[in-house]
């Protein structure tokens, strides 16, 4: 049986780590891989902007050689924004989804990484939701144990949360359709 003293101090330490994460500023970068997104990227950025406010972050954009002008749209979007705040990776040719994931996180200077598709199925009005719950202290818990070895990231994720004791809820995402 735990005594009292051992209580409070541990009480007292997870207060001050809580304090802590709360003074401390944190900076999040958006990957989002393109190929053929001019029709989408320049909403989706609006959006992210808008609903980022009053949150340090920055938006990595990876396409791959898009033959429809989506490069054109981001440079468009740096004059308007900040290259500072949308940073392009141009890549010569179609490389993949998992390359440009790579090359998104090779560029990216945030404290955390976000995600998210052009297309809109990730709509960016949640990501004001999904930074508070990085903010926790039970998902950092089961973040910083999780080190990805490749695609079974997420799986590897849900699986060390369940052990840890945590409940795992599914979030439907919005359909969009798409017109070519």
């Amino acid at each position: 049986m735990a005594k009292l003293e051992e209580i409070e101090t541990e009480e007292h330490q997870k207060a001050m780590i809580i304090s802590k994460r709360k003074r401390i500023k944190k900076k999040y970068s958006i990957i989002i891989p393109t190929y053929n997104e001019r029709l989408n990227i320049g909403l989706v950025i609006y959006l992210v902007f808008k609903h980022l406010q009053d949150i340090d972050f920055e938006v990595v954009i990876v396409d791959d050689g898009s033959p429809d002008g989506t490069q054109d749209i981001i440079k468009q979007l740096q004059n308007v924004y900040g290259d500072d705040l949308i940073l392009l990776r141009a890549r010569p040719k179609k490389l993949g989804l998992g390359t440009a994931y790579y090359d998104g996180l090779k560029h990216a200077s945030g404290d955390f990484i976000i995600i998210m598709d052009a297309d809109l199925s990730h709509h960016p009005k949640y990501l004001p939701n999904f930074i508070r719950l990085y903010e926790r202290t039970a998902f950092e818990d089961v973040v910083s144990s999780c080190v990805s070895k490749g695609y079974v990231f997420q799986m590897e994720m849900i699986v060390r949360a369940s052990r840890k004791g945590y409940h795992i809820e599914e979030m439907g995402l919005q359909n969009t359709i798409k017109k070519r």
